[in-house]
């Protein structure tokens, strides 16, 4: 994945909370999946990564999932981790402005796709722990949007801890801008209303397991799109996006399937405690955005659709 070395990046909905003392399994008002408490070993750890890459609050924690709440994210300190992310060439030398250049481009393909988008209040970084309007969360979680605040949560250390080291999933470029593009999806979810259709939390055919897939087609209608995407002034963001990239983005999409994480954690898996779906399912909704570029294909939940 290449950026435009001549594109100039918007710092404005970035932000950056450092590092927290913040301890625990998923922190106050976060739900695990299946009712479960987080405990300690391998085992206590992946029942907690269940719901990496899109930890939902539905209708659990404070605020439960509108998308109206006054919220104030102004009252996040902030590090100036993104000051100095300007133009395409520093998304190419710095990892951290790449994610500056990658939340632009969503904004750019989304504000361009939806009637009405909004974008969301902030791509807010952090290490250790974060206050949420979704509650205290712990890295333990990954990343996550949350409803309340329209805000989407990413603990940097998370692909090498826990999706590469833990889950043996993929090390590469294109990795995060998928995740963020996931995250990203829960919010045009929100902006649409269909987060308030998630009646069954759990099973493979379970309201929560197609508000998931779903997440995964928006991320492959925006990688579809990405290399039209532009900055403010007109200028092409991402210059290259190679196949080599969306494979990335595959196997990822793999390493976080219901099944691969319950194997990953030595017990059998099960369907019925399914929140986001197999890593087939995940694998083929993010084909099945990145092949079409339809907001319609990637209606999930639609009779017969998983």
């Amino acid at each position: 994945m290449r950026f435009n070395p001549k594109a100039r990046l918007n710092t404005r909905r970035m932000g950056d909370s450092g590092r927290s003392g913040a301890r625990g399994g998923g922190g106050a008002g976060l739900p695990i999946p299946g009712g479960l408490a987080a405990g300690g070993g391998i085992t206590g750890l992946i029942v907690v990564i269940v719901i990496v890459v899109a930890t939902l609050w539905l209708g659990g924690g404070p605020g439960g999932g509108s998308g109206d709440s006054a919220y104030d994210t102004s009252r996040m300190s902030d590090t100036d981790r993104y000051e100095n992310c300007k133009t395409g060439e520093d998304a190419n030398n710095d990892v951290d402005c790449a994610r500056v250049a990658v939340e632009n481009s969503l904004y750019d393909y989304w504000s361009d796709t939806l009637d009405g988008f909004q974008p969301e209040r902030k791509l807010q970084t952090f290490s250790g722990g974060v206050s949420t309007g979704c509650g205290q969360a712990s890295a333990a979680v990954g990343p996550f949007y949350c409803p309340s605040d329209q805000t989407i949560y990413l603990d940097t250390t998370f692909f090498d801890e826990v999706l590469e080291r833990q889950l043996g999933g993929p090390d590469g470029g294109f990795v995060e801008p998928y995740v963020l593009a996931h995250e990203y999806g829960h919010h045009i979810q929100n902006l649409m209303g269909t987060m308030g259709r998630v009646k069954t939390q759990q099973g493979p055919t379970s309201d929560a397991v197609r508000l998931e897939l779903q997440a995964d087609c928006y991320a492959g209608l925006w990688a579809g799109a990405a290399t039209q995407t532009e900055d403010e002034n007109g200028e092409v963001l991402i210059a290259e996006l190679t196949q080599q990239d969306v494979q990335q983005a595959i196997e990822a999409a793999e390493a976080v399937g219901d099944d691969r994480i319950q194997s990953a954690g030595g017990g059998d898996v099960d369907p019925d405690s399914f929140t986001h779906g197999s890593a087939a399912q995940r694998v083929e909704w993010f084909r099945t955005g990145f092949e079409s570029g339809s907001l319609d294909a990637c209606d999930t939940f639609a009779a017969g659709a998983l």
